[in-house]
């Protein structure tokens, strides 16, 4: 993804530049040609002074703003852009001195004098500054601006970091104690149960890191985790469970959808009591919908029951990942509780 953008910007630049470049040939008022252009006099200034700003926007772009303006040393940064100014405003003049060749001017008007040498520089020299502190500002604006945004990329991974690094420990106090059940109840299915820890764990460490990761491996996350609290809990709870196949090319944030999941086992799991659970996850197109239904038989309010950890964590992270793809729906009464997420993962 980042070496399609990467290419996109560099294709902008150069059909930017190329535009920028030919403009002065497209709208020369000559009849002659393009051998015409580059043997008139001042259209080949002209045309010098353009290659002479555009390298200036990229030497303004990538070194004076970066090094000089945001590193604050103010008066080198506008002592270089004036050197800058009067060596583009004089260098056409001296490497395409005037021999009288070109495109006839207008003839000046009755009582004018016409247009001299050093008044033609002065002309090119107010000319150059306009479209200078054009330049400049444009530049200034843009890298600002471009500056703002990885500035806020930079806030929102690290509140991702944050929010991922609450996630692994409560995975781990689940998952453990769930091994630690089996072993106590000495269970058969115990070995299985340590092989789906494993797959989860390895999932967790390895591919959880990424910003995002096929929708596939996350389906058969959700799956392994629930298959465990099966083997857990057995018949004592009843679990409904629906995956989605999931489409090759589908990607989602990593453990994006689980916080639900987990929050249904908290508060839906009492073997003394009926306990039921729904978890029902389907794809159209590139809409994800995950429909989570609980009752209410687990009344616990310790540290890692209360509060629902899972639940507000993933709530975060869908405002920072899916801010205007999401939808969560969330009902609740005194005996059920039920989630419906909608997130459009194109």
């Amino acid at each position: 993804m980042k070496m399609k953008s990467k290419s996109v910007q560099i294709a902008f630049h150069v059909i930017g530049c190329t535009i920028f470049l030919l403009l002065p040939i497209i709208f020369w008022p000559g009849e002659g040609g393009i051998g015409e252009f580059f043997s008139d006099d001042r259209a080949v200034r002209g045309y010098l002074n353009n290659i002479l700003v555009l390298l200036f926007f990229y030497l303004i772009f990538y070194l004076l703003i970066p090094r000089l303006y945001f590193q604050k040393k103010y008066y080198l940064f506008i002592l270089i852009i004036l050197a800058c100014y009067f060596i583009i405003s004089l260098l056409p003049e001296i490497l395409v001195p005037f021999q009288g060749h070109g495109h006839p001017l207008p003839e000046p008007e009755p009582g004018h004098r016409p247009r001299l040498g050093g008044n033609r520089l002065l002309f090119r020299m107010g000319h150059n500054l306009v479209f200078f502190l054009a330049v400049v500002f444009f530049s200034l604006l843009l890298k600002i601006n471009n500056r703002l945004k990885k500035t806020e990329k930079e806030k929102l991974k690290a509140e991702l970091s944050y929010f991922k690094a609450q996630i692994n420990p409560h995975f781990l106090f689940n998952t453990l104690n769930t091994i630690y059940s089996l072993a106590i109840q000495k269970a058969e299915n115990t070995p299985e149960a340590v092989v789906k820890l494993s797959g989860m764990m390895r999932y967790v460490i390895s591919d959880a890191s990424h910003d995002y990761v096929p929708l596939e491996k996350e389906i058969r996350y959700i799956s392994d985790y629930i298959e465990l609290q099966k083997i857990r809990f057995d018949k004592t709870v009843k679990i409904d469970y629906i995956p989605c196949d999931a489409e090759p090319g589908k990607i989602i944030a990593p453990l994006i959808l689980i916080g639900f999941i987990e929050n249904a086992f908290k508060f839906g799991v009492n073997p003394e009591k009926d306990s039921r659970i729904g978890i029902n996850i389907s794809l159209s197109g590139s809409d994800l919908h995950m429909r989570v239904f609980n009752n209410k038989v687990n009344n616990r309010k310790d540290a890692e029951t209360s509060g629902g950890l899972g639940i507000s964590n993933a709530k975060q992270r869908l405002a920072l990942l899916y801010p205007d793809k999401h939808r969560l729906v969330i009902g609740e009464t005194e005996t059920e509780f039920n989630v419906d997420l909608y997130i459009n993962l194109a």
